[in-house]
């Protein structure tokens, strides 16, 4: 028998050319709806997460916040701190799962919301992906995910990365974190790409978009017009946004000043239009030349 005769043929089931490690069929999240947040490397993606977790909680729901980063800062406004992460705990026990107790690995945040970091492997040495399926793999052995309404991966910018394309298995629908700006909307129009490719296999589907420390939202919505996507949100570039993360805090804890109040209604509103259920977009993203010629510039 060949060594090749073992390897299962996963052509065509996350297109051409896929390496992408596949969960096990028990390793599903049910019950819970479940939301993946993307966008590109330091867009706001854990700010988002973590005050879409509080807005969550404020209308009643069981929030479980899942950071996928190495980072692993994904909660810690949520928290207060920097918590143990998944994987490092894991090591602790030399991977014996079964030595752990829930309050281990995942943690109290603000308003009941639970927080878990996934945390990765050093640079350079191992799959985030691998890392994102063993958390979620922990949940259900512990039985946490029975009693949770809502799920939030916060996800890394890395579109390549075996730990971008993880949680979309799990996902309902993905949420795209952007801003005004060529860059952030060059990224998004990838990561619409990557989610249409899993959504083919997966029932995860896209929400839309949120436009984050933006002034302005018209390059963003000129782009959504194009491709047939979203806006569903808008948070405007507020410093009580960056003093909240100094504060380690969610915008939620800060004083009631009238912009805070009106950015909390916006989260709030967003976890309401989410809960309640997005249409699922199908948009054809641009080829990369195409976006240089929306946006860009003479």
């Amino acid at each position: 028998m060949s060594p090749r005769d073992d390897i299962p043929n996963l052509r065509g089931q996350d297109g051409e050319g896929s390496v992408q490690v596949h969960q096990p069929d028990d390793a599903k999240i049910e019950g819970a709806k479940v939301f993946a947040v993307y966008g590109k490397g330091g867009i706001g993606k854990s700010t988002t997460s973590s005050n879409l977790s509080a807005g969550f909680s404020m209308l009643g729901k069981r929030v479980l916040q899942i950071g996928c980063d190495p980072k692993h800062d994904s909660t810690f406004t949520l928290t207060g701190s920097l918590v143990p992460t998944v994987i490092d705990i894991l090591k602790d026990v030399d991977f014996h799962s079964e030595e752990l107790r829930p309050e281990d690995f995942i943690f109290d945040g603000f308003n009941g919301v639970k927080c878990v970091e996934a945390g990765g492997p050093p640079a350079g040495t191992g799959c985030g992906g691998y890392v994102v399926g063993q958390t979620v793999k922990l949940l259900k052995q512990h039985h946490l995910l029975e009693d949770t309404d809502v799920v939030i991966f916060d996800v890394l910018g890395d579109v390549v990365c075996g730990g971008f394309a993880a949680p979309l298995q799990h996902a309902d629908r993905a949420l795209i974190v952007t801003a005004n700006d060529f860059d952030s909307i060059y990224a998004m129009n990838r990561i619409i790409a990557a989610v249409q490719a899993k959504s083919a296999n997966y029932k995860v589907r896209l929400a839309g978009c949120v436009a984050n420390r933006s002034k302005e939202t018209d390059e963003v919505d000129r782009y959504c017009d194009t491709v047939g996507f979203n806006r569903i949100a808008h948070m405007p570039d507020l410093d009580a946004i960056r003093r909240s993360r100094l504060k380690k805090k969610t915008l939620f804890e800060m004083p009631d000043d009238e912009d805070v109040v009106q950015v909390r209604k916006e989260y709030v509103r967003l976890a309401e239009t989410l809960w309640n259920g997005t249409e699922p977009l199908a948009p054809a993203p641009l080829p990369d030349r195409e976006i240089f010629e929306l946006l860009g510039f003479d």
